[in-house]
């Protein structure tokens, strides 16, 4: 089931809600029962069996957590149960995501591996790293154990977040499972958010799309401009595709009184390639310093040299774990040497600050097209019809067509990836009270309140109309 899908939206999200703050609103135990079983329903939507899979997760930590937490109670170490939740958690997302790559590298090799091809569960990999958070941050004394496993199960499975992300660390949302509070001005604004999140996703990302797969075909777009039109389109829609989604994760959860971290902020807008990764989705990265980077020793190695093997490693899972591919391996050693290359230096220092974003723009842009492409010879041949070396021509009319049917999405894409309207608003702000006008800033909300109306309407029509609709983050 789709956040940006009728079925979601007209029936799961408002009976879920009429439930939980209806017959349920004074019982904690209850609401969290009934969220965990919508939880279960809404990922089984599609695929009920791997519903049983998730299930298995859970069961799984929920045991090693309490494993680890009688350890600690008796003095003991924990590295037992942390090894086997490591072990199998990583087990578990090799058999279902990368066996089939593996064995069919192993026969490309000549090797008599057998062929077998295995099912990806939706979101495997966010659900999979946030039963692994469990375990590892109790047994960093970071969160207290769940002795009732249907906690540990809305922690892991509460739709949200379950198939797309944030990736929710444990001790962020511990205490907030049983001692959460909601009220009406967090409600409301999860519903600003949750509107803000649609429009990007079905307005701006599933319109963008459409250039991006035309210029993606098979034999690579037909002319130069072609070329980097579509690199800035996909460039364009998966910020807004998943960072829509994550919008609409967060507003969810603050409308059942869950405060997730962000997990975007202006990624378009980074100065260098460091400060992108800081802003681009945020939750991954920071999973990966405090599970892993840090572990290894992070930035504490005595010579450089083990540092840049932590970063290696880091950059490697990274890249592994947005899908198995080829393309993805060498998407993450190509961020790896971009952030060695910049590693205590300052990239292009003394020019003004535009510049420097329009360069990492560009740097982030060319490596969008290895992510996107479906082998590195794509990805190539694409970067060569881009620089035209080959001999692809300049410009073509399906540009123009292009560019004629959708130059007003692309400027609100371009508006949108900028805090447009909070600039726009803080000048407002200023404004009034320096003139004086108390009415100035209710008025614009009110404006602001009309517009979401109108986002949610075009939005709605465009889901009714049945136009492109799939989370690119949903095959990780």
């Amino acid at each position: 089931m789709l956040f940006s899908s009728p079925v979601f939206l007209f029936a799961f999200l408002p009976i879920v809600l009429l439930v939980y703050y209806g017959p349920l609103r004074s019982s904690r135990r209850g609401q969290n029962l009934f969220l965990l079983l919508a939880s279960l329903f809404f990922y089984g939507w599609a695929e009920p069996v791997f519903v049983l899979v998730m299930l298995g997760s859970v069961l799984f930590n929920y045991a090693l957590g309490l494993w680890v937490w009688r350890r600690k109670e008796a003095g003991r170490r924990v590295a037992g149960p942390v090894a086997a939740a490591v072990t199998g958690d990583l087990a578990l997302l090799f058999v279902f995501k990368y066996l089939t790559f593996t064995l069919a590298n192993l026969r490309a090799l000549g090797l008599n591996a057998p062929m077998v091809e295995v099912a990806l569960p939706v979101g495997i990999s966010f659900f999979t790293f946030q039963a692994l958070s469990y375990v590892l941050d109790v047994a960093r004394g970071e969160a207290e154990v769940q002795k009732n496993p249907l906690n540990v199960g809305l922690y892991i499975a509460f739709f949200p977040q379950l198939i797309a992300g944030p990736i929710v660390k444990y001790q962020t949302v511990a205490h907030q499972i049983q001692r959460r509070q909601e009220s009406w001005e967090k409600f409301s604004q999860g519903c600003w958010r949750f509107l803000i999140g649609l429009g990007k996703k079905v307005i701006l990302a599933n319109q963008l799309a459409v250039i991006a797969d035309a210029a993606f075909v098979p034999g690579g777009p037909g002319s130069v401009s072609m070329a980097w039109l579509g690199s800035a389109c996909y460039t364009l829609q998966i910020y807004f595709d998943f960072g829509g989604y994550s919008d609409m994760a967060i507003g969810l959860g603050k409308m059942f009184g869950f405060q997730f971290l962000e997990n975007f902020r202006y990624p378009y807008l980074a100065s260098s390639c460091r400060d992108f990764w800081k802003r681009w989705h945020i939750s991954l990265t920071t999973w990966f310093r405090d599970y892993l980077y840090i572990p290894l020793g992070g930035n504490r190695m005595k010579s450089r040299w083990g540092v840049w093997r932590n970063m290696l490693v880091v950059w490697l899972f990274t890249g592994i774990w947005h899908g198995a591919n080829w393309t993805f391996v060498a998407w993450g050693l190509v961020w790896f040497c971009l952030l060695w290359a910049e590693r205590g230096r300052e990239p292009l220092r003394g020019t003004p600050l535009w510049v420097r974003r329009l360069a990492t723009l560009l740097v982030v842009d060319l490596t969008w097209i290895l992510f996107r492409a479906d082998t590195i010879g794509e990805a190539l041949g694409f970067l060569g019809v881009m620089f035209k070396v080959d001999t692809a021509e300049i410009w073509s009319v399906e540009t123009g067509y292009y560019l004629r049917q959708n130059w007003f999405t692309l400027v609100m894409a371009a508006v949108a990836c900028a805090p447009t309207a909070t600039w726009l608003r803080g000048r407002l702000a200023r404004w009034a009270e320096r003139e004086r006008l108390p009415g100035l800033m209710p008025a614009w909300d009110a404006l602001c309140a009309v517009g979401l109306a109108g986002v949610f309407l075009v939005s709605a029509a465009f889901l009714v109309k049945g136009s492109y609709n799939p989370f690119i983050y949903f095959n990780f």
